[in-house]
């Protein structure tokens, strides 16, 4: 039997959108899970544009912010990008603090990013 996903998929045009099931990131089986899912999307789907919508997420570990950083290192080598929507204030000051917000491209929401992407 396969592990449940912890994404939710969406395409638009050449833009994945992948958005979170979980409000919070916390435990290392979860933050695997997510892990993987999104490494194969740059390194098995060959996918090249990704939007993460935080839209739903309330709270994150530093671990979770590992998996982050692995993921951009990984869609550099892709040379795929990685755009983060829809991130609570909260959570964007720990983005700020840790410098994580000189990596990542951040929008209000899904919607923002996608335009701005011209998608849609």
């Amino acid at each position: 039997m396969s592990e449940p996903k912890s994404l939710i998929l969406s395409q638009e045009g050449d833009i994945t959108v992948a958005s979170f099931r979980d409000a919070s990131i916390l435990d290392a089986v979860t933050i695997q899970r997510i892990g993987r899912e999104l490494y194969a999307l740059v390194e098995a789907d060959g996918r090249r544009r990704i939007v993460l919508d935080f839209a739903d997420v309330r709270f994150l570990s530093s671990q979770a912010l590992g998996v982050l950083l692995t993921l951009r290192r990984k869609a550099d080598q892709a040379k795929a990008e990685v755009f983060l929507a829809g991130i609570r204030d909260e959570l964007v000051r720990v983005f700020k603090m840790t410098n994580l917000d000189k990596l990542f491209q951040f929008y209000d929401d899904r919607g923002a990013a996608l335009a701005k992407l011209g998608a849609g």
